[in-house]
């Protein structure tokens, strides 16, 4: 067990989500006419196995997603899991044995690999910058920038990888930007940050976070008599970023700061060291190379 093994059970609403995605892709690949090759060339009653096995080392995820691409498509393929998501594999490393109907093995067989190569692409990322960071108090978290339907999915391969969520979407949490303040600022007297936040505040109440982007200093502080919840410091180098943290130690030690921008697997670790509580990495989603996994027939 690594340090970042925990429980890594889908929520109901990850659920749905796969669902919703599963039927897009089948349809998408299947259309009308279904899957012209195997129809041609297999027995419809023809049985068989197959394992899916990484092919180099990472992190996986999607493995409930990738059962239910076969769920969806036959109650007949049994799956039998032999690795979590969350799991570190090796080349070779035999994730799950699948057996049941070939044709429906064949016909689910992209399908499942693409949501397991990509969500354990995300999950392998994650880890590598969640250990670039150990021994830091930083946490590793994720940003919006996800592909259109897949956030759920992508945010729980984050967690699978040791990283954790920033909000969900713009419904769970207030996030003020630069481009936020300046349109608010064009309709009200008061240009403060402070004012803004205090504004915010008031029409979304206590029980949801409130962060503020900011990219000096001076607007450090500014939006630190305001008191938010976390503040996001933009694109600041090193220096700037322990200036930043020794100015909310002096005044406001209960408001976090997140460091994002231009932020790689090089610096990181020299960003968590400046004493910033969270990282966040638009690339953990938006950049990821698949891991490599594949089918193998089931020898005898």
């Amino acid at each position: 067990m690594n340090q970042y093994s925990h429980d890594h059970q889908l929520s109901e609403s990850e659920l749905q989500a796969a669902r919703q995605l599963i039927r897009l892709a089948l349809q998408e690949d299947l259309a009308e006419k279904g899957d012209l090759t195997s129809d041609a060339l297999i027995d419809e009653k023809a049985t068989g196995e197959v394992q899916i096995v990484s092919r180099q080392a990472g992190i996986l995820a999607g493995t409930k997603v990738a059962e239910l691409v076969f769920a969806e498509l036959d109650p007949a393929v049994a799956w039998r899991p032999l690795c979590d998501d969350g799991a570190r594999v090796e080349a070779g490393t035999v994730v799950a044995n699948v057996s049941g109907p070939i044709r429906s093995l064949l016909t689910g067989e992209r399908t499942a690999l693409n949501f397991l190569t990509h969500l354990s692409g995300v999950a392998g990322l994650t880890r590598q910058f969640a250990d670039a960071v150990s021994g830091t108090q930083a946490q590793i978290l994720d940003t919006r920038k996800t592909l259109p339907g897949w956030r759920l999915l992508q945010k729980a391969a984050v967690r699978a990888g040791g990283g954790m969520n920033h909000r969900i979407g713009l419904y769970d949490g207030v996030l003020i930007k630069d481009n936020h303040l300046a349109a608010w600022a064009a309709e009200n007297d008061s240009h403060t940050i402070a004012a803004a936040i205090e504004q915010a505040r008031c029409s979304v109440g206590d029980s949801i976070p409130i962060e503020v982007e900011v990219d000096t200093l001076t607007q450090l502080e500014a939006a630190l008599s305001g008191r938010p919840d976390i503040i996001l410091l933009d694109n600041m180098d090193c220096v700037t970023l322990r200036e930043a943290v020794a100015i909310r130690d002096a005044t406001a030690t209960e408001v976090l700061l997140e460091a994002s921008g231009g932020v790689t697997l090089e610096n990181v670790a020299e960003i968590a060291r400046t004493g910033v509580d969270r990282v966040s990495i638009g690339a953990l989603t938006h950049s990821v190379v698949a891991h490599d996994l594949a089918f193998d027939w089931k020898s005898d």
